[in-house]
């Protein structure tokens, strides 16, 4: 054997003598870790015990905004929690998604809404549907008169105004976000 070999095996030996001490170290420090960990987990459930007060979980409920009920009391704006790459992506593919499904949505609808204009119209000329047209012609006043006393007396709930507030609070808080998304919306529905 060589010197390089002789040096390894002792550096080898050293090292292993090393780790054997360390190791009864570590673990000596691993159990008094957890032993004060339970003593203060054991105090905490004492405390616990002793503050209990009760929670009346609607007026809580009332008290939170829709967001933190749906993802819970972690969900922060999304500028606290991504960078503004990030928040672009994510608005612009979730715009572009939602947009797409409108786009496509929407022209099943317009087919189906004008479809059945049209075969209305084709029962009509042919005979199979008679159309009473006074009566249509009142039933439109009618709801014309309803349109106008429901807008005149245009009160806003508290309810919908509170919902408006978090909803341009959310918008403000990530406006990033929001961009992103209305782009996207845009392109998803020219695509």
């Amino acid at each position: 054997m060589g010197e390089e070999e002789e040096e390894e095996l002792q550096s080898r030996a050293l090292l292993r003598s090393c780790a054997s001490l360390v190791r009864p170290q570590q673990e000596a420090k691993r159990r008094r870790w957890a032993r004060q960990r339970a003593r203060g987990m054991a105090a905490a459930a004492a405390k616990k015990e002793d503050a209990r007060e009760v929670l009346d979980l609607a007026e809580y409920t009332k008290n939170q905004p829709w967001w933190r009920k749906l993802f819970g009391p972690s969900s922060g704006s999304s500028a606290e929690k991504y960078n503004v790459t990030t928040q672009l992506v994510i608005g612009g593919v979730t715009g572009w998604c939602t947009g797409f499904i409108f786009q496509k949505v929407g022209k099943l609808a317009a087919t189906a809404v004008g479809g059945g204009f049209f075969l209305l119209q084709i029962a009509n000329h042919t005979g199979y549907i008679k159309v009473d047209w006074k009566l249509v012609e009142q039933d439109v006043k009618k709801a014309k008169e309803q349109l106008k006393f429901h807008s005149s007396g245009s009160k806003v709930t508290p309810e919908v105004k509170s919902r408006v507030d978090e909803v341009i609070t959310f918008l403000k808080k990530n406006i990033i976000l929001t961009g992103g998304f209305a782009g996207g919306f845009l392109l998803g529905m020219s695509s």
